[in-house]
């Protein structure tokens, strides 16, 4: 498993992070086991929300703790949406989102939190106020986003000393409108629609992580393109590298996001052991310039 510095002067972290929102039904013994498989196989990042199940999967995945097991992993949890209501990051709700959090995951604090989804009443300065409050106490070591574009971080950066070192984007070879607006640049066709002005390229130039999640989705939990019939072409293409690479076909999806320059992280959120074992070979897929592209096409998409 290949790793990175997410941000300056913090552990290294996995290339492949686990995904726990479907954990919430599982027994603690079934979470260790996963949790064990993942850090068996190089998987060292576990990525949580507090909404997640309404909070179980936090409260689950806390109670397959132990101290050692801590140590040696990286957690990130989100907040921000109130399912139904609203989104808030205000002061109050970040600071009571974050100490639910620790209090469910039985720990003292969590290495990175996300801002869940835009609030378009965000006030920059509570959103500062909460991140000091926060890290003084030794809460959080650093914080980021989700779904949030260039302007949006700029904004949070000018009153957050720069601290925004992470955004959380959908993103998977049938589902990435963020290449696809790059590639159709000033063309008259919905793939060359710029729907979050640039984030792949500000992202470079900021030195932001981008964390792409359900890359195994090819729409908003519509479903999984890997046996599909709606992608016989792409599964035709996956299947034929898989052989080559001698990795399964949710390996190279992966490796097909791996291989962007931009350095993703990818987030998976497989609860099957097996599954894992497979995906935690993806960083070890070189995968070709003209490879990716083949896929990329399978897909569906076009050059233009």
């Amino acid at each position: 498993m290949k790793t990175f510095n997410l941000s300056k002067d913090l552990q290294e972290v996995s290339r492949v992070g686990l995904g726990c929102m479907r954990i919430d039904s599982l027994s603690s013994d079934r979470v260790h086991a996963i949790i064990e498989t993942a850090l068996e196989n190089g998987i060292n990042f576990f990525d949580h929300a507090d909404i997640y199940g309404g909070g179980k999967s936090e409260e689950v995945f806390g109670k397959a703790l132990t101290p050692s097991l801590r140590g040696k992993m990286y957690i990130q949890t989100k907040c921000g949406i109130r399912p139904g209501i609203s989104f808030d990051f205000s002061k109050k709700h970040i600071i009571e989102s974050v100490d639910g959090s620790l209090k469910r995951l039985g720990t003292d604090h969590v290495d990175s939190l996300l801002l869940h989804r835009p609030d378009a009443l965000m006030e920059p300065e509570e959103v500062a106020e909460a991140f000091d409050e926060l890290t003084k106490a030794g809460k959080v070591n650093t914080f980021g986003v989700s779904n949030q574009n260039p302007m949006q971080m700029e904004l949070l950066n000018s009153y957050c000393d720069n601290r925004i070192k992470i955004d959380q984007i959908q993103m998977s070879v049938a589902h990435c409108p963020t290449i696809d607006a790059g590639i159709n640049v000033n063309i008259h066709s919905d793939a060359g629609c710029d729907r979050d002005g640039g984030i792949l390229e500000y992202s470079r130039l900021k030195r932001i992580t981008l964390q792409a999640w359900s890359p195994f989705q090819y729409g908003m939990f519509e479903g999984v393109f890997i046996g599909s019939d709606k992608y016989p072409k792409l599964n035709e293409t996956l299947t034929r590298l898989a052989k080559k690479y001698d990795v399964t076909e949710n390996a190279v999806a992966v490796a097909w996001l791996l291989r962007h320059p931009a350095g993703i992280q990818v987030i998976v959120g497989t609860t099957g052991l097996e599954h894992i074992r497979g995906i935690c070979k993806a960083p070890g897929v070189e995968l070709t310039r003209e490879e990716w592209y083949e896929l990329y096409l399978s897909a569906g998409k076009i050059l233009p």
